[in-house]
């Protein structure tokens, strides 16, 4: 496994601490070498020094074993490379000459996708055993993604490409098909008019940080909607496959991404809300605003919060609203789809007309959990209801180990299993959904709504869902 931008702040916190616990499991290959890639002038004990002081860190205590990361680190290796010089891949060529099979994990910006590509080719670094990884994000809007499609698609076929988003590699994420196709409870209900909405919501605590430089360029549309959060709407609304072949499920959230209704400018300014975060308390500290962090211009109109209402045109969705919402510094870390069942058709318990309606919550992160809400007697003479939930704890209900996402992926990388990637036409189908958002608020040249940091978002938000007698779940 050869990764480019191996001592960037992705390689350092996920892709080695990942490679670790794989190893630790006996996940990889015994003749496994793993070369990371840099300009960084380091002989091998500087590089592992470097490891040892930026990744080391990410593993948790509880899985750490000193003999365990002794034996990891010696299929570590360094190469200084220059993606510009073409005598620095002759070098790479000659460190990884005897590999029956390469996986090249891209992590760097993806403006250097097709120089990178180019050169392996040129290298003979590529062959019918070749893998590539793209990690995202896979360019700014439809023509620039259909650029790096077709760059990196001259030296790898559409089987050896494995265009990553992590958010397919958590367990909760993955469970979705089980819970859907394997239970006969649920799929008769999972359709209208038997539900009401569905909100997916991923939150983040945390600011821009050292991402402000590429973050302003991006905006929370590019950087989570079009990618996290419609794999995530895919997988809840798509149609039974076939089979679990690649290829199957794949086909089916095209469908939905091809099923997804465009919006008009008309469209945008009602059912988009954009955000930015003003100066406020998180995690019981004073944080700077968008506008303080360092490397944002102070006249910035990129949204670090997005909140939509889209509709999928197909007969199992007809007029189901999906509600999306992403933001950074929001009250806390929180992963969640939460599937509304529709009320009753008669309220035989008047009293409590306005009860809540049923729901299965679908927690991703911080925990993973599946809970279904219901209404139940309170105890008592009448029969006054009150909500209460059936849990199901994903940690405490298997003894298994579950591994992080990107464990997972890397794994399915090497074993060669693309379910869990995108394939290109998915790629392409929601940046053709996606761009004339983008389009229409560059043409309406609105300000984003502030909202303070800590909070859940500006209340424009919240007004969005309530015109359809709906309000987020928190």
């Amino acid at each position: 496994m050869i990764i480019f931008g191996g001592m960037g702040d992705l390689a350092m916190r996920k892709l080695l601490p990942a490679l670790y616990m794989a190893f630790l499991h006996g996940n990889l290959p015994p003749t496994t070498r793993i070369l990371s890639t840099g300009r960084q002038d380091f002989n091998r004990e500087a590089y592992l020094a470097h490891i040892e002081a930026n990744s080391r860190s990410f593993i948790a205590a509880s899985n750490f074993n000193e003999k365990t990361w002794d034996g990891f680190l010696k299929l570590l290796e360094y190469v200084r490379l220059d993606v510009q010089a073409a005598a620095d891949f002759s070098a790479l060529a000659q460190a990884s000459r005897a590999a029956a099979q390469r996986v090249f994990y891209l992590s760097t910006a993806p403006s250097l996708f097709t120089t990178i590509c180019d050169k392996l080719a040129a290298s003979n670094l590529v062959d019918a055993n070749a893998r590539v990884v793209l990690e995202k994000p896979l360019g700014t809007d439809l023509a620039s993604a259909i650029a790096i499609n077709e760059d990196v698609g001259r030296h790898f076929a559409e089987s050896q490409i494995y265009r990553i988003d992590h958010y397919l590699g958590k367990e909760t994420v993955q469970n979705l098909m089980v819970l859907r196709f394997g239970n006969s409870i649920l799929e008769p209900l999972w359709r209208a008019p038997n539900i009401s909405s569905v909100q997916i919501t991923v939150a983040e605590e945390v600011g821009v940080g050292s991402r402000a430089g590429f973050y302003d360029g991006a905006g929370a549309m590019r950087d989570m909607v079009q990618n996290h959060l419609l794999q995530l709407l895919c997988i809840v609304a798509m149609e039974p496959p076939t089979s679990l072949s690649p290829d199957a499920v794949r086909d089916e959230k095209l469908k939905v991404l091809r099923s997804l209704r465009r919006l008009s400018l008309a469209d945008i300014a009602r059912d988009t809300i954009r955000g930015q975060y003003i100066r406020g308390v998180s995690g019981n500290q004073e944080v700077p605003g968008y506008h303080e962090e360092k490397n944002v211009p102070q006249d910035s109109k990129t949204e670090t919060f997005v909140a939509l209402r889209a509709f999928i045109d197909t007969w199992r969705w007809s007029r189901v609203p999906f509600y999306l919402r992403t933001g950074k510094r929001m009250a806390r870390r929180s992963s969640k789809i939460v599937v509304e069942f529709a009320n009753p058709p008669f309220p035989l318990f008047p009293q409590t007309a306005g009860a809540v309606a049923n729901r299965l919550v679908i927690e991703l992160q911080p925990e993973e959990a599946i809970k279904l809400q219901l209404m139940a007697k309170q105890p008592g003479s009448g029969m006054e209801m009150q909500q209460v939930a059936l849990n199901l704890d994903l940690q405490s209900a298997f003894q298994q180990r579950r591994a992080e996402a990107y464990e997972r992926l890397l794994i399915d990388v090497v074993r060669g299993r693309l379910t869990h990637f995108m394939r290109r036409d998915e790629l392409e189908a929601a940046w053709q959904w996606a761009d004339p958002i983008i389009e229409g608020w560059q043409t309406l040249d609105e300000k984003p709504h502030p909202y303070a940091a800590g909070s859940w978002g500006p209340a424009e938000s919240f007004a969005l869902l309530a015109r359809d007698g709906h309000s987020w779940v928190e």
